[in-house]
């Protein structure tokens, strides 16, 4: 996959208090998983040489009004949002919902508004985003990997982008779920890569571009 920074953004999807830090409400479900892709530090990696290389960064967090009137009858949600419901996660105005400090959004980053559910594409304006900036390549990373993040991949492939995944850059429930779409459900939607191989990618990406133009 050829990739140019100027063409790529990366995508980052709910690194928000509730999961990823200590005291967030659906933390405990997660930190495992965390622990064991250091995805936190890999993520910041990516992200710091993302933006010296000269990506876009995107952040994709979830939110909903208290008592989560976006979902209807809280008695009807079941699944993953019911889990979210009954956690009292995401909920506007609380700290669980702002982006960890460690993700901190940088002043020239985009910030998508409106994501209720699992795909970042269906309730936002992500897809406006992308094309307007002229995308091709889209690098996914965040919570949950087999989730929201798996979601958003799928319909990022089939909307043209090409795609690529950061498996140390995500985190799942389980060590089981988080195997499980990285080496089986990743490849058929993706091109599932470590931190260390988008940033090689990204360097080398962005020396024969700026070779390219003269710099």
């Amino acid at each position: 996959m050829d990739v140019d920074p100027h063409k790529t953004a990366v995508v980052l999807i709910e690194y928000q208090n509730d999961f990823t830090t200590e005291g967030g409400a659906l933390h405990d479900a997660v930190k495992g998983v965390m622990g064991e892709t250091g995805m936190l530090e890999n993520s910041r990696k990516v992200v710091d040489e993302a933006r010296t290389a000269g990506a876009t960064i995107i952040h994709a967090p979830i939110s909903f009004a208290p008592g989560y009137g976006e979902l209807g009858d809280p008695d009807k949600v079941y699944g993953i949002l019911k889990g979210v419901i009954d956690s009292n996660a995401f909920v506007k105005g609380t700290w669980g919902v702002e982006i960890c400090d460690q993700m901190a959004p940088a002043e020239d980053d985009i910030v998508v508004e409106g994501k209720r559910g699992l795909d970042a594409f269906a309730t936002t304006n992500l897809d406006f985003v992308l094309r307007s900036r002229e995308i091709e390549t889209v690098v996914l990373g965040g919570f949950l990997t087999n989730c929201c993040v798996e979601s958003t991949m799928r319909s990022a492939y089939e909307k043209g982008y090409d795609v690529i995944t950061l498996t140390d850059c995500t985190a799942a429930t389980s060590p089981e779920e988080q195997s499980s779409a990285t080496t089986k459900d990743y490849p058929m939607f993706s091109l599932p890569m470590t931190s260390d191989q988008v940033v090689d990618t990204l360097r080398s990406a962005a020396a024969v571009t700026d070779s390219s133009r003269g710099y």
